[in-house]
């Protein structure tokens, strides 16, 4: 009975972290809906946890005793292992959407926010719309994010506008529209495991005093972004003000 325990615990282990894996691919590819998706990742959890703890028990009673029947310490270990990541994984993700606002729409500038142009038309069928989410997303993004704003270089804004360019490449984003006339780049981020795209648009203004940049980072899909659009817009930010 327990060498069957054993071998229903290490397929648990890596059947869930197999869900896990081709959660992301399915809805990138558009071979499952995202609610799909999601659901894999919670049956993932839900086993891994299960399996997590049974596999540590069979370990534990495995040292104890000297028989050695039934499957390998080895490979009882590399199933908890694939267990646990499997629950880890998910929970850690859901912990982070905790943790912040339940918005998608990030701007330094939360009065006069820098507007999609170019990529207008590619959000037409987005569940979240192009417009900007309005004064409680706004007021949400205060509490949380209190330290992105407006930054200001001392720098031309030709200067700025090649080196936000360069950053946009460097950050392996879809450079989608650039004017230096207007002062305006706009690109899109997607993903790596589930292919999320979101947009960004970069507003460069010329002052007496150098240039301000505005960043706005918006998801397409979902009602909370999990902190990556504040996320990148940090990123962004940092890694300009090196270049300058």
């Amino acid at each position: 009975m327990r060498k069957l325990i054993s071998y229903f615990a290490i397929a648990a282990g890596f059947i869930a972290l197999i869900l896990l894996a081709i959660s992301g691919p399915l809805y990138r590819t558009g071979v499952a809906e995202l609610s799909s998706a999601f659901l894999l990742l919670r049956w993932a959890a839900y086993i891994g946890a299960g399996a997590t703890i049974v596999g540590l028990l069979l370990l534990i009673w495995q040292a104890l005793q000297s028989s050695r029947h039934g499957p390998s310490s080895m490979l009882m270990g590399l199933a908890v292992i694939a267990a646990a990541a499997s629950f880890v994984i998910p929970y850690l993700q859901v912990q982070t959407a905790r943790s912040v606002p339940a918005i998608h729409d990030i701007s330094t500038d939360l009065v006069n926010p820098p507007e999609f142009v170019a990529i207008a038309p590619l959000r037409a069928d987005a569940p979240n719309p192009v417009a900007y989410a309005g004064d409680e997303t706004a007021a949400q993004q205060r509490q949380a994010y209190a330290d992105i704003s407006t930054w200001t270089s001392a720098a031309a804004v030709e200067q700025v506008y090649e080196q936000s360019l360069q950053v946009v490449a460097d950050m392996g984003w879809q450079l989608v529209a650039s004017d230096l006339a207007e002062g305006r780049i706009e690109a899109t981020d997607t993903t790596t495991w589930f292919g999320f795209k979101d947009d960004v648009v970069i507003r460069l203004v010329a002052t007496e005093q150098g240039t301000t940049v505005d960043v706005r980072s918006k998801s397409r899909v979902g009602r909370s972004d999990v902190g990556v659009n504040a996320k990148r817009i940090r990123a962004f930010l940092a890694a300009l003000q090196q270049r300058l």
